[in-house]
């Protein structure tokens, strides 16, 4: 037992961010003797915009830094010194003086279909109404099942697999990831393949920040970071930020290491799902330290193909 923590982690209140904090915490606890003992790791649960809005779309609230922004406060104030977060919120540009040097293994990057009555998409009647926050799973539900209705559906898991059963919605999507490290994969009707949804940029991915200058929590993160999850989200979160991709956009990506090769695929949606633009890439995939660049480079070129192909037309219609 230490009398003062060593590291203090900072995280949302949510289960599923608990249950990612501890997971880090554990890892951590188990890369460093020094962070084994009861007290050397400390978790401050830390309210932010995004938790605290519930009853408005993301979208009008001004999007991903809305779970991340308090956060990042805390940790320039010094009070915490790392973050955990579900990486598919984490804005493609970091705060001056944080960093993400670690990300853990991702987990399944699919999507779940949650229903009481079907088993899949396809299996909806016409004029079924699906709930969703996500604006690219609404808009490539439409694309698929123009017959449906998607409404505005937040909360933590738990909150939206109790609207189900109170039968708000038809159906919700939600990622398995999130699913699986909660232990509630078993409501899920069905994964959904990437290739009928691709997921959100780096969704199942965790990152952990801190503080560019703290040396310390540095030391500690580089036992846990995954070089290979690393490689993917880094070519996703390129392909983001080149289309300027926010809460307000729905953008899709997903890369993968097969082999020696790494597979990007990406595209963008209008909002009523009727436009698609998709591309995909393969490249060689180098060692760890080189594919950091090579995987952004692919990420980039892959969205200055769908900004060519699309228009600014098209973004300003989404953005609009």
């Amino acid at each position: 037992m230490t009398d003062k923590p060593i590291l203090t982690i900072g995280t949302r209140g949510s289960p599923l961010a608990l249950a990612q904090t501890h997971e880090t915490k554990h890892r951590l606890a188990a890369a460093w003797p020094e962070l084994a003992p009861d007290g050397a790791v400390a978790i401050q649960v830390i309210n932010t915009t995004g938790d605290m809005v519930q009853n408005r779309p993301l979208a009008e609230i001004g999007g991903k830094g809305l779970f991340t922004k308090e956060l990042d406060e805390s940790m320039l104030e010094g009070r915490i010194q790392l973050a955990v977060h579900s990486m598919k919120d984490v804005p493609t540009v970091l705060p001056d003086g944080i960093v993400l040097p670690c990300v853990l293994p991702r987990e399944d990057v699919r999507d779940a279909f949650i229903s009481l009555t079907a088993k899949s998409l396809a299996d909806l009647p016409a004029g079924a109404v699906i709930g969703s926050s996500s604006l690219r799973r609404g808009a490539q539900i439409l694309h698929r099942r123009p017959d449906l209705k998607v409404v505005n559906f937040r909360g933590n898991v738990q909150t939206r697999l109790r609207k189900l059963e109170e039968k708000v919605v038809d159906a919700t999507l939600l990622a398995m990831a999130g699913l699986n490290r909660l232990g509630l994969a078993h409501h899920a009707s069905g994964a959904i393949s990437p290739d009928d949804m691709l997921p959100a940029v780096a969704q199942g991915a965790i990152g952990i920040t801190c503080r560019a200058d703290d040396q310390d929590s540095l030391r500690f993160l580089s036992a846990l970071n995954h070089p290979e999850t690393m490689t993917r989200i880094t070519a996703e979160r390129a392909f983001l930020t080149r289309l300027d991709g926010s809460c307000r956009t729905p953008i899709a990506a997903l890369a993968e290491l097969e082999g020696e090769t790494l597979r990007f695929r990406g595209l963008i949606v209008s909002l009523d799902g009727k436009i698609v633009h998709a591309t995909e890439r393969s490249g060689p995939a180098a060692d760890a330290a080189a594919m950091g660049t090579d995987a952004a480079a692919m990420g980039t070129d892959a969205a200055e193909e769908l900004i060519g192909r699309a228009g600014p037309g098209f973004f300003d219609a989404i953005k609009g």
